[in-house]
């Protein structure tokens, strides 16, 4: 069920909410859609490249039946920072930064569990894909316990490129990955550090395993080949704590 503050309706309020600044994370619009107005809001779309899909009515129709003229915009409920900014700000403050990188997880409770399990653990921000990754709604805010509220979230065009500018910025960025030829354990993570944890099906993706400054494995003992990723990445992050304290 979506909550009725995750979204807006009508091609003339999603257009002012981007004109606005709104955080837009994907507009859905009825295939075959076709106005004058609607191509002044296909202009914005372009120029804020937002995401959007064209769907059958039936779609909208799921979400809400009132007055949307074919337009849907779903809205994200939280301010997204920059990673460039908060990073020095850490920095500035005499603290050893500890950032978690997400590589496109798109289970919105494992979202929610992992931004629990970082705020409790004091980490400082936490790095998402702008595309790929899951949205940001009343559910994933919930399963975090409104943790999502109290952790920078930096929301990032590109993963790669951003692990190049936190390696450059004194940043160790280290990897979760069975194919990691070191334990987690064994890893030295006192220094500032980036941990990478990737998507639930595919992992983390190869050009960032081919920059990341180390691989690490958590290790497996039983039949089932691996952690559920909220579970990997608590793990990770209290390595570090452990480590550091």
């Amino acid at each position: 069920m979506t909550n009725n503050e995750d979204f807006i309706f009508g091609t003339r309020a999603v257009i002012e909410a981007i004109k606005k600044g709104k955080t837009v994370e994907k507009v859905l619009i009825k295939k075959g859609l076709s106005n004058e107005l609607f191509q002044e809001l296909h202009q914005l779309i372009k120029e804020n490249d937002i995401v959007t899909q064209y769907v059958p009515v039936e779609k909208i129709n799921r979400v809400t039946r009132k007055n949307h003229q074919g337009v849907l915009a779903f809205i994200s409920p939280v301010e997204f920072d920059n990673i460039e900014n908060v990073l020095p700000g850490i920095y500035e403050e005499g603290k050893t930064p500890l950032i978690l990188i997400l590589d496109q997880i798109t289970d919105v409770r494992n979202f929610g569990a992992i931004t629990r399990s970082a705020e409790c653990a004091g980490v400082h921000a936490i790095v998402i894909p702008e595309k790929g990754m899951a949205r940001i709604g009343a559910d994933a805010i919930k399963t975090s316990a409104g943790a999502i509220h109290h952790i920078p979230i930096c929301r990032v065009k590109n993963i790669t490129d951003t692990v190049s500018f936190l390696q450059a910025s004194g940043i160790f960025v280290v990897a979760a990955s069975e194919k990691g030829n070191k334990l987690y354990t064994q890893a030295n993570l006192t220094m500032p550090l980036g941990i990478v944890m990737g998507s639930e099906d595919t992992g983390i993706s190869n050009q960032i395993l081919r920059i990341a400054d180390e691989q690490l494995q958590i290790p497996i003992l039983g039949e089932i080949g691996s952690l559920n990723v909220s579970v990997s990445a608590a793990l990770m992050i209290y390595e570090a704590i452990r480590q550091r304290n």
